[in-house]
């Protein structure tokens, strides 16, 4: 579910004295901490971990962020000690930095994205499946498993440094994907559970985002927003693009904030475009007569990631040399010097990605290949203005069950009109981004006659995601603003009709809403006195659906047809229901029970009618398909 959610593996305890925050990134990993002893209403004691990492063979340095790597490395490029933490001294890969360094000259050994591969449904993300283009002899890890090492380093840093008040008796908020579904909310969880984590919450990242500005602007952000505005925050990170729209309410005199959407699950960020840097690259090389393969074009793209941070950072760069490693053994000689320039950083990010187009035009598609490498599932479409015009117009209507929203609009329009802006994530750092994001979005605001959109500024888009969870812990126990949201989505169960077996016809199906938009964590709501049939006593297939903008959909509303884009299909699930005492294949009348767990997923309950079993089934975690 897209609402904040807590996980208690220990069951309750006393409050700790620290709050801590986790953003677990796709590229970047930070900790941040609120000493909740030292803090009080006028001030919030708050801090970020430095964390110690490998920088090189057998070189610690301690940094803020820990970039989102593991580097699985040749038995012979290890010495004793290569990759010795303070923690540890037998650890036979790297995490950090030294990893993405690695990773730059031997990318066959990289495992990176993982975030992203863990809410890839079509694989078995318990499985050893990363780097996913390595070779049959290169050790793989799953990205479950990458996901606990990243977290386990974490863990060890903050336990070195606080010895006295070690993580896993603390208060831990890890931000998740504001779209990520419960399946990759369950796997966090667990990989989470893995790494030690007792007290553990999980928070969207763009709500942790706005936790952060509003506790760096030290009581201040009630000045800058008022009632009746609509913030949208934009997150472009490293693998993904997250865009949620929060309502400004006032109730009884208090100004409230309330998350009324999110949008889709968009792989599409800041690797993107540095594989479009290097494909550009590679095609001048080609031009000059040096054709790359594809192992040199993985580590092109690795330097094309600092060459587009460096240029973005300084405006006084025209250019800035790469260089690409030669895969003979004279590694020095045989290496290819190039370089990314400002006109081609301009013409193929600023362009390729952030284009000024009109509101009304959708993302682009294509039609796909039959047959297709395994990966992950990237969006078609790289412009990221065509996404969020997308998502404002699929959310136009989503102000009107909100108090005070109901004619917010002032004329029919076909898109939704944000008032504020706030941006989160590595990519928008750069102020030439900002800006043209910015810029477009005023740009369909001017032509529909409204007043401009404002920035939000003071965030620090490194570190908001992690401070503000961190802040968010603080804020639990009572002592400042909360983000109100309940489920971002209504959720639907398939019900198959029943039908005479006709040829090369599957029976249709109807689709039942289990939980409304808006419905809060550990709450249940019973059906309607429907009676369904279910099978029991052999394996089942269950299909569940999501919706976004059906808002109005109760408990127990039956769908016969619905809009191609009202629907989307979450997970399928294979489930074993035991026959108690039933022959196998048996169906049962059942009335239906659902409810929103504590752990954030949606469990549905069948009690046979005149009966006294339950049987049970929660959204399942594996993802799989057959």
């Amino acid at each position: 579910m897209n609402t904040p959610v807590t996980h208690s593996f220990e069951g309750a305890a006393a409050p700790s004295r620290y709050t801590i925050g986790i953003d677990l990134g796709t590229t970047h990993c930070a900790l941040s901490w609120v000493d909740t002893a030292a803090s009080d209403a006028d001030r919030v004691v708050q801090g970020v971990l430095s964390i110690p990492q490998l920088t090189g063979p057998a070189a610690i340095e301690s940094r803020p962020l820990l970039p989102s790597f593991v580097y699985l490395p040749h038995p012979s490029e290890m010495a004793p000690g290569d990759f010795s933490l303070p923690w540890s001294s037998t650890q036979d890969f790297a995490v950090g930095e030294l990893a993405r360094a690695r990773g730059a000259t031997t990318p066959i050994r990289l495992v990176s994205s993982a975030k992203s591969w863990l809410c890839h449904a079509g694989v078995d993300r318990r499985a050893a499946i990363l780097p996913a283009d390595a070779p049959q002899e290169v050790q793989r890890i799953s990205p479950l498993e990458a996901s606990v090492r990243y977290l386990s380093h974490l863990k060890a840093a903050w336990n070195l440094e606080h010895p006295d008040a070690p993580c896993e008796a603390q208060d831990v908020t890890i931000t998740i994907p504001a779209s990520f579904d419960p399946a990759a909310r369950e796997l966090t969880a667990e990989a989470a559970q893995a790494a030690g984590f007792t007290r553990l919450t999980l928070l969207e990242e763009p709500q942790a985002a706005l936790y952060s500005w509003i506790e760096r602007s030290a009581g201040q952000w009630r000045k800058q927003v008022q009632s009746g505005d609509i913030l949208l925050v934009v997150d472009v990170g490293g693998g993904t693009t997250d865009l949620s729209l929060i309502a400004v309410l006032e109730r009884e005199g208090t100004l409230e904030l309330q998350r009324v959407a999110v949008g889709d699950h968009i792989l599409l960020g800041g690797d993107n475009m540095d594989l479009a840097l290097a494909y550009g690259v590679a095609r001048k090389l080609a031009a000059q007569g040096t054709q790359l393969d594809a192992w040199q074009t993985r580590a092109l793209a690795h330097a094309c990631r600092s060459a587009k941070e460096m240029l973005l950072a300084d405006s006084s760069l025209v250019s800035v040399p790469i260089v690409v490693p030669s895969r003979g053994s004279k590694l020095i000689g045989g290496s290819i010097r190039t370089e990314v320039t400002r006109k081609e950083l301009i013409q193929i990010v600023l362009e390729g990605f952030f284009p000024r187009v009109a509101v009304s035009e959708a993302p682009l598609s294509r039609a796909r290949g039959a047959l297709t490498q395994l990966g992950l599932p990237y969006a078609q479409d790289a412009a990221i203005t065509r996404h969020l015009g997308a998502f404002l117009t699929r959310q136009r209507s989503a102000l009107g069950d909100v108090d005070g929203f109901g004619v917010s609009q002032a004329a029919p329009s076909g898109f939704l009109h944000p008032t504020a802006v706030l941006f989160n994530g590595g990519v928008l750092k750069s102020d030439v981004l900002a800006e043209r994001v910015l810029s477009v979005l005023n740009a369909w605001l001017d032509a529909d006659g409204v007043a401009p959109a404002r920035l939000l500024g003071g965030a620090d888009l490194d570190l908001a995601v992690a401070r503000g969870a961190a802040y968010y812990g603080y804020v639990r126990r009572g002592r400042g603003v909360r983000i109100r949201g309940g489920t971002a989505q209504s959720y639907y169960v398939a019900i198959e009709s029943s039908m005479p077996a006709i040829p090369g016809m599957e029976p249709p199906i109807q689709a039942l809403c289990l939980a409304p938009f808006g419905m809060e964590e550990g709450t249940a709501a019973a059906l309607p006195e429907q009676e369904f049939g279910l099978v029991v006593g052999e394996s089942v297939r269950l299909r569940f659906f999501g919706s976004s903008v059906r808002r109005h959909d109760q408990v127990g509303t039956l769908l016969d047809v619905w809009g191609g884009d009202e629907l989307h299909e979450l997970t399928e699930i294979e489930a074993f229901l035991p026959a108690q005492g039933r022959a196998a294949g048996e169906v049962v009348r059942v009335r239906l029970h659902a409810s929103v767990t504590e752990a954030g997923t949606l469990e549905l309950e069948a009690l046979p009618v005149g009966g006294s079993e339950r049987w049970k089934v929660e959204l399942d975690v594996r993802g799989q398909r057959d």
